[in-house]
C-alpha cells in the first residue's frame, strides 16, 4: 500500500520508516499540511496519513477520493478535524490511534503544573541573564490543594493519580466514571463544584460539540479566584479571549497551554523570524503568569513508536481486509 504522510517532521520519517520494516508499505513523507490545495499531492496513493492540524473536511475528502484515496489514517487520537460522515459517504475508511502513551501527555501536564507554579521558566531565563533575585518566584505547596481533572479517560486518570500522589485532594468530572479514579478515593462532582473548589484545573477531555468552549466567561466566573488552569487536551476547549479577561481580572491566577484554538497557523513550524499576526496569541505571551508549549505533550520516543506501530498495523489490516477496532465511524 502506498501511503502519503502530510505535516511530516523528521521524527515521523524516522519512526515510521523503522516500524514499516515489518509491514512493507510504500511511504512518502510531505511537509505540506493537508488542505484543499495540497490534496492533489496524494494522487496515486492508496492512503493518506494526517495529524491534528491537517484539514479533512468534505471538500478535501472529495478531492482525495477523486485521486483514488481509499483510507485516511490519523496518527493521533482526536478526529475533530475530519468530517467522518463525508468520508463514509465517499467510501474513505478512517482509522486512528486511540491510545499511544497516555503517560506522555499526563506527565507533561504535571510538568506544566510544576513549572508554572514554581516559575521555572522565569527562573531559568533570569539565571542565564545573571539575575539571581528570587523576587516574584514564590509558589505554593501542591500538598493539601484541591485539583480538578476534567476528563478521566486514559490520560486524565493518570493526571488524577499523579496529582493524588502529590497529596492533592482530587475532584473529577466525566460523564463516565473511571474505576481507576474512584478506587483511590478521588471524588466525582459536577462542573460547578469542581470550578468552585479547585485550586488547579486540568483539561484532559476530548473536543466534542458539548466541550467546545467549555471554559468560557460563565465558567470562569464560577471558578475559585486565583485558579491555575492547564489545558493539554484540545485548544477549542477554551474560549481564549474569555481566558485573557480572566487573567486580567485575576480570577485566573495562572495559565498553562500545550494546545491553542488557532494553533494550526502557528504550531509545528519555526516562526522565530516572523511577526506573529495572531493578536490573541500575542496578548497571551505578554502575561508573566502564562506558560505555553507548542503541542509537545505527546512527544516522547515511546509515544512516537506506539503511534507508528498502531498506524501501520491499522493500514495493514485494512489492506488485507481484516477488522480493526480503530475504525472511526459516523456518530
Amino acid at each position: 500500500m502506498k501511503v502519503v504522510f502530510f505535516s511530516s517532521k523528521p521524527y515521523d520519517d524516522e519512526t515510521f520508516t523503522g516500524a514499516n520494516a515489518e509491514h512493507g508499505h510504500e511511504l512518502e513523507f510531505l511537509e505540506d499540511r493537508l488542505h484543499a490545495r495540497s490534496a492533489q499531492l496524494a494522487a496515486g496513493a492508496d492512503a493518506v496519513c494526517i495529524f491534528v492540524n491537517d484539514t479533512a473536511d468534505e471538500p478535501v475528502l472529495r478531492s482525495l477520493a477523486d485521486h483514488g484515496i481509499r483510507y485516511l489514517a490519523l496518527r493521533c487520537a482526536g478526529y475533530n478535524n475530519v468530517d467522518v460522515a463525508a468520508a463514509a459517504a465517499l467510501g474513505i475508511t478512517v482509522v486512528r490511534v486511540p491510545a499511544y502513551s497516555p503517560n506522555a501527555v499526563a506527565e507533561h501536564t504535571i510538568a506544566l503544573v510544576l513549572a508554572l507554579n514554581r516559575k521555572i521558566h522565569r527562573a531559568y531565563n533570569r539565571v542565564r541573564d545573571g539575575n539571581f533575585s528570587l523576587e516574584g518566584l514564590v509558589g505554593f505547596d501542591l500538598a493539601g490543594k484541591t485539583a480538578g481533572v476534567v476528563g478521566t479517560g486514559k490520560i486524565g486518570a493518570i493526571v488524577a493519580r499523579l496529582l493524588w500522589h502529590f497529596r492533592c485532594r482530587v475532584l473529577a468530572f466525566d460523564p463516565y466514571e473511571n474505576p481507576a479514579v474512584t478506587e483511590l478515593g478521588m471524588q466525582y462532582v459536577d462542573l460547578d463544584t469542581l470550578y468552585a473548589q479547585s485550586d488547579i484545573i486540568s483539561l484532559n477531555c476530548p473536543l466534542t460539540a458539548e466541550t467546545y468552549h467549555l471554559i468560557d466567561e460563565a465558567a470562569i466566573a464560577r471558578m475559585k479566584p486565583g485558579v491555575m488552569l492547564v489545558n493539554t487536551g484540545r485548544g477549542p476547549l477554551i474560549d481564549t479571549p474569555a481566558v485573557i479577561e480572566g487573567l486580567k481580572s485575576h480570577r485566573i491566577g495562572s495559565l498553562a497551554l500545550d494546545v491553542y484554538e488557532e494553533e494550526a497557523t502557528l504550531f509545528f513550524e519555526d516562526r522565530s523570524l516572523e511577526v506573529i499576526d495572531d493578536d490573541v496569541f500575542a496578548r497571551l505571551l505578554t502575561f508573566p503568569n502564562v506558560l505555553i508549549t507548542a503541542h509537545q505533550a505527546f512527544l516522547t520516543y515511546e509515544a512516537l513508536g506506539a503511534i507508528a506501530a498502531t498506524t501501520l498495523t491499522n493500514l495493514t489490516d485494512l489492506e488485507h481486509g481484516r477488522d480493526t477496532p480503530n475504525v472511526v465511524t459516523p456518530e
